[in-house]
Formats: C-alpha cells, structure tokens, sequence
C-alpha cells in the first residue's frame, strides 16, 4: 500500500493515455512514455528506460492480439523486421554500458540518445509525408497489402530499430514505423499498424531482458505503467479502424520534437548551454512546429506544382487508397 501515491497514479495516466495513442496509430510507446517518466521525476533514466520496455511488451501483447485478430499484420513483413531487431536490442544496453563509466555518465548519455531518438522520430515522419507528395506526384502511390519483401532493407531497418529500442526505449512504434511506410508506401494504415505491433513485442521484449540484466527493474514504477496502458492499448486497438489518425500523428510529431528538445536542455548539452530546462524555449520550439512547418510545406507543395494550401491534403498523403483526382466521387484535383 505504500506504493499508492500521487506518483502512482501520476504514472498510470500516462500509462493509459500514451496506450490508447499506441493502439490507434502503432506510433508513440517509448517516443512518448519515457519522456513522460522523465519529466515526472520517478526514475533515472536507465531506470525509467527498463520499465517502459518491460511494460511496452506487456501492453503491446494486448494490441498486436486484437490486430492479429483482425488479420490486420504483415506476418512475412514482421519476421524480416525481427531477425534485424532482437539481436541489436540485446546487444544495444551493453554497448552503452561497456562505453560508460560509471552510473551519472551512463545516465547522461541516455538523456541524450533519448533526445536526439525523439528528434529523429519527428524527422522521419516529416520526411515521410514529403516523399508521399512526390509519390502521388508521380502517380506511383498505389494500395498493395501484400508486397514482395524487400529483405535487406527491412533487415537494415529492424537492426537500426532494435539498437535505437534497446538504448532508448523509443523506436519500436515509431521510427521502425514510419521505415515500413517509406519502404512499403502500399500498405494500408492498419496494415502497418498491426505489423509494427506484432514485430514490437518480441523486440520490446528482448530489449527488456537486456536492461533488466544491467540495471534490475522498479516495480514502483512498471505495475501503475501495466494497469493503465493495457487497458489503453487495447482501446486504441479496438478504435483504430475508425478513428482518423492525421491529426494525431500532427500533433505526436508536436510532442516529440519538444520532448527531444526538453530533454536535450535538461542534460546541458553544449549547442544548447544550460543546466535546467527554460520552458520558453520548450514553448518556443513547440510554436515554430506549429506555424513554421506548414509555411515550409505550402512551398514543398509549391515546388510540385500545387497550390500551398488544399488537396492532397496531409490525411490523404497518409492513406494509401488515395487518388489523385477523385475523392469518393468529387472532383478534388486536376493534377
């Protein structure tokens, strides 16, 4: 009963809320819930990084099973991903231990792999839409649920997956993601939904044996994270199907560029200069993503010769069975 404290139900909130933003878009479980444990202070961050792993492969079982009912995964997809990822999940934890220390040094440079780990995630789903743009430009954007594996790639993608979830805890619904799209651009939403779930649960899991070995686990923090993101997790499953994801994704890629830059901050990495994070420049960031993205897409958009504003729009960039031209049977676009 000690453990029933404002901490406690602190962390099963952010339990529950980042599970429900994981079942609905696959994107999001360590990308959101490390930072979370790190800005509510429960735990170092080798700590924090151990619980959210071990958490993730409990509340992401509950996901990857209502997907797999709905025969939603990629089944040949996942185990290319996970021949890639289990082994650099294992090995990622050691490397950072064997290149640290002691257990501040071994902490700090986690802060920062964390940080520029969130930084990249925002990247690559940027870059993503931008490469969709071109695709649907180009008259390539086409549905295929079923495509040839391209196995290389796809092993180059769960190796980088599985180091960046092993050190970081933030990749497997994320990065790896937003990899499949720009790899496979064919497969639906909830297709690339119930892989990544699927191929996350093995890694997630691998990835928590590793740094449970090196830094034992706090069940002060990982039971309240369990009871509130399994529930989560599935409802998000269950509401995947008919919830639309753009402004979700919008506003995750929002959060994890000021969680990257907040954490980044916090550490007192040296580009930035400070000792403890000034929320105006957390705010700051925050705001120039908000206002600043879409003014440098409208003349992304421009350079394709399309109006800055209109269609295609960012939801339909985001799903496969769009066409240029027609939108059910509305005339929308020209090009």
């Amino acid at each position: 009963m000690d453990w029933i404290t404002a901490a406690f139900f602190s962390i099963l909130a952010a339990g529950f809320f980042v599970g429900i933003v994981v079942g609905l878009t696959g994107m999001g479980g360590g990308a959101l819930m490390t930072p979370a444990l790190l800005f509510l202070g429960v735990g170092s961050p080798a700590v924090v990084v151990t619980a959210d792993l071990t958490a993730a492969a409990i509340y992401k079982t509950g996901g990857a099973i209502v997907h797999q009912r709905e025969g939603s995964p990629n089944i040949q997809l996942a185990k290319w991903l996970m021949i890639g990822s289990i082994p650099m999940a294992l090995l990622g934890p050691h490397l950072v231990a064997w290149f640290t220390d002691d257990v501040d040094q071994l902490n700090y440079v986690l802060v920062i792999c964390i940080g520029f780990a969130l930084l990249l995630a925002a990247a690559t789903y940027a870059l993503r839409l931008y490469v969709n743009l071109l695709r649907v430009r180009s008259g390539t954007h086409v549905t295929d649920d079923d495509p040839a594996i391209r196995v290389v790639p796809t092993l180059l993608v769960g190796m980088l997956g599985g180091l960046l979830v092993g050190v970081t805890s933030v990749g497997s619904g994320s990065v790896i993601m937003i990899a499949l799209l720009m790899l496979y651009p064919g497969l639906s939403a909830v297709k690339l939904v119930g892989t990544d779930l699927v191929q996350a649960v093995p890694l997630v899991l691998a990835a928590a044996i590793s740094n449970i070995a090196l830094h034992g686990i706090d069940w002060e923090i990982l039971i309240p994270l369990v009871i509130g993101s399994v529930p989560g997790t599935i409802l998000g499953s269950v509401l995947a199907p008919r919830v639309p994801q753009s402004f979700i994704r919008r506003g995750i890629v929002v959060v994890l560029t000021m969680s990257g830059v907040a954490l980044l901050d916090k550490s007192g990495w040296a580009p930035l200069g400070v000792e403890e994070t000034h929320p105006m420049l957390i705010a700051g960031v925050g705001l120039a993503v908000l206002l600043v993205l879409p003014i440098v897409w409208g003349f992304l958009r421009k350079q394709q010769g399309l109006p800055m504003f209109g269609s295609p729009t960012i939801a339909q960039l985001e799903d496969p069975s769009y066409r240029p031209g027609l939108v059910g049977m509305k005339k929308v676009d020209d090009a």
